[in-house]
């Protein structure tokens, strides 16, 4: 990459340090870094399991949601194409949900389970021979999107007073301390996952112009679909199964973004790891700080702090979010 764009990538980084530096350390208990260090309770117990897990949490969600933005923006050519348009994340939802309705305590595991199913399906829809229709893998993700929510609304009419209490709370999305084993096997994911997409950025701007522009420049557009859509869902699903659905990530970042540094993935894609990480990180650290002790769901947070930034970008800047 040119200095020009490499430029970017380091502020996105010194931002993203910045952020996980301070995030730790914000919070309605003051913490003694001395005595936190010296594992001298309360302050080494609220460091180290309550807040640092849970700030990584934010950082690996933001990042792996953020990178899923840019790749269904680009397969897509669907600049309001987010995490979520494809069904993956409705299909995580309506296994949370079947296993608050039957009492079961893995609901990471059904989440993921459900999201599994929604990818197969879609994928099999989609996949026409050997090509991979990206009209229809939206249309079909739009369709299953629709009927997981159908689902969703339909457990949560039979639900007891208590189940839907729980699963209203779990669809606005939030964030809580995990064991640094979750923590470590998820970012053994999330990591080369995105490293995998970013090192095929070339690729990527060349489907994002059009499906035969990139198969006449030796691309093949299915294959390569398949594994943006691959990719994306499994970040998606993972990170839906620890959190659930966080929106506003995956599409005011990568737009925002593409205001400022332009539309080449080879830039916009490690801008958009480093920057959603820190994005989704400031939002929880408002979701726990603003009303303290009591907490807000992230999602609403995203929404109310991202939507307004968002509209003010779209009025001050007058080049296109897309090309």
């Amino acid at each position: 990459m040119k200095r020009s764009q490499t430029r970017p990538v380091w502020i996105s980084l010194a931002v993203l340090i910045a952020v996980a530096a301070a995030a730790p350390l914000i919070g309605s208990s003051h913490i003694d870094l001395s005595r936190a260090f010296a594992r001298v309770s309360p302050d080494y117990d609220i460091l180290f399991f309550a807040r640092l897990p849970r700030v990584l949490l934010a950082l690996l969600g933001g990042a792996a949601l953020s990178v899923t933005g840019v790749l269904f923006q680009c397969m897509l050519r669907d600049p309001l194409a987010e995490p979520y348009t494809l069904g993956v994340s409705a299909g995580a939802s309506v296994g949370a949900v079947l296993g608050i309705c039957l009492g079961i305590r893995a609901i990471g595991l059904l989440s993921l389970a459900g999201a599994g199913g929604v990818l197969l399906v879609v994928l099999g829809i989609a996949v026409q021979g050997r090509r991979l229709s990206s009209f229809t893998l939206l249309l079909s993700g739009v369709t299953m999107n629709s009927m997981a929510l159908a689902f969703i609304m339909f457990l949560n009419s039979l639900a007891s007073f208590s189940q839907s209490f729980a699963i209203n709370r779990w669809l606005m999305g939030g964030l809580d301390a995990v064991p640094y084993s979750t923590l470590a096997w998820l970012a053994a994911v999330i990591v080369p996952v995105c490293a995998v997409v970013t090192l095929r950025a070339r690729e990527w701007n060349l489907l994002a112009v059009g499906d035969e522009w990139a198969a006449s420049r030796g691309v093949s557009t299915g294959t390569l679909t398949i594994i943006g859509y691959v990719a994306g869902s499994l970040l998606t699903g993972l990170v839906t199964s620890l959190t659930g659905p966080i929106g506003f990530v995956g599409l005011i970042v990568p737009h925002a973004l593409r205001i400022r540094i332009g539309a080449d993935h080879r830039a916009l894609l490690p801008c958009s790891f480093f920057a959603g990480a820190a994005f989704l990180c400031i939002c929880d650290t408002l979701s726990r700080t603003v009303i303290a002790p009591t907490e807000i769901p992230v999602g609403v947070i995203t929404a109310l702090a991202g939507g307004p930034f968002f509209i003010w970008l779209l009025r001050s800047k007058r080049r296109s979010l897309w090309l």
